[in-house]
């Protein structure tokens, strides 16, 4: 009960604090605008290229939820290679299974299997943004590429930034599939809370928060909470690790703050048992306003600076110097790591 009330006024501070930060305008895309210059486009973000390289097969997956063909970018083993992992890398909000993948060229590299799934396109209506039938479709990507690939089923990889991030925590809660490690870059994991915050900022997010859940100009808040992945139930089997990792600067250069990242470790630590583990609203509040000091001899991600970390066993949140993004090396690193000695050698 403690935990749960320590856990409940850490959420109202860090609601206080979200609507105080509403006002940081977006500078690096505004200082571009402002000289007439379209703001650059990360690589995962990049929704307007569809340019694959050849080895990556694009295969229809028969829906269990509808019967619909739902489309995947798919890279099976080498034939007659051993058992390999497999990485599941999801979309970005406005994304679908067309969008470049940077990691895509690194899991290649390795011989791992790899997928790319639509799970219903970018997030602008109610068959997507972790509706049931996303969810059917993550589980039937998963078992797509376990039955048409080479598949270390032990090593078993889901990774997404910012939307995909959002799709990654809703697939830790639900998931029957056995993943050993899950990797959320920026997420979204309060929608409410999201949709007023990007309501504040006047973001298009707001709009497609609506379009998903609501059939006027007024959130449905009931159906914002059932596909928030911090209001959901579970997770529903035992889980290997979930690591967050969020930019200090997201929500003010960028569309999510990092409260998004620490309210659902919070709801882990508290839901696994570990009060003494629980982010503290003071905590939350500091890097909400980015009031950290950065040490010249602290650990970093990359080449840039963790600005702050908390862990238990099942799951561990990180706040590195940057904003809303994906450190792509890093990220493929941590799944190498995780792959280690154990998986079946070349």
């Amino acid at each position: 009960m403690d935990s749960q009330r320590s856990y409940a006024c850490a959420l109202v501070s860090v609601a206080w604090a979200g609507v105080m930060a509403i006002g940081f305008p977006e500078r690096c895309c505004a200082q571009a605008e402002a000289k007439g210059v379209k703001p650059a486009v990360a690589a995962w973000d990049d929704t307007s290229s569809k340019k694959w390289p050849p080895a990556f097969q694009v295969v229809q997956i028969p829906s269990t939820a509808d019967g619909t063909l739902q489309p995947a970018y798919f890279l099976p083993t080498p034939q007659g290679s051993p058992k390999r992992p497999l990485v599941v890398s999801l979309h970005t909000w406005s994304g679908g299974y067309e969008q470049p993948d940077p990691l895509a060229r690194l899991v290649q590299k390795e011989g791992w299997a790899y997928i790319h799934p639509h799970f219903r396109g970018p997030n602008r209506k109610p068959d997507a943004c972790l509706s049931d039938k996303v969810f059917a479709d993550l589980e039937d990507a998963m078992q797509y590429a376990l039955t048409n690939a080479h598949v270390d089923a032990a090593h078993i990889y889901v990774v997404g930034v910012s939307g995909g991030g959002y799709a990654t925590l809703g697939l830790y809660m639900r998931t029957q599939v056995d993943v050993r490690l899950f990797l959320s870059w920026v997420p979204i994991s309060d929608l409410a809370s999201w949709y007023r915050h990007s309501l504040g900022r006047r973001s298009n997010y707001a709009n497609d928060v609506l379009k998903c859940t609501s059939t006027g100009s007024v959130l449905n808040e009931q159906e914002a909470r059932r596909r928030s992945p911090l209001h959901m139930e579970g997770p529903v089997r035992p889980r290997h690790r979930l690591e967050i990792f969020a930019g200090i600067n997201d929500g003010h250069t960028g569309s999510v703050p990092v409260s998004e990242s620490l309210n659902f470790f919070n709801r882990l630590a508290t839901q696994y048992g570990h009060a003494d583990r629980l982010i503290s609203a003071a905590d939350i509040e500091a890097l909400l306003a980015r009031r950290v000091e950065r040490q010249p001899e602290t650990e970093k991600i990359g080449d840039r600076a963790v600005l702050f970390t908390r862990q238990i066993p099942q799951a561990s949140v990180t706040i590195f110097d940057g904003g809303h993004e994906m450190l792509v090396a890093p990220c493929f690193q941590k799944i190498k790591d995780a792959v280690g000695e154990t998986a079946t050698p070349h």
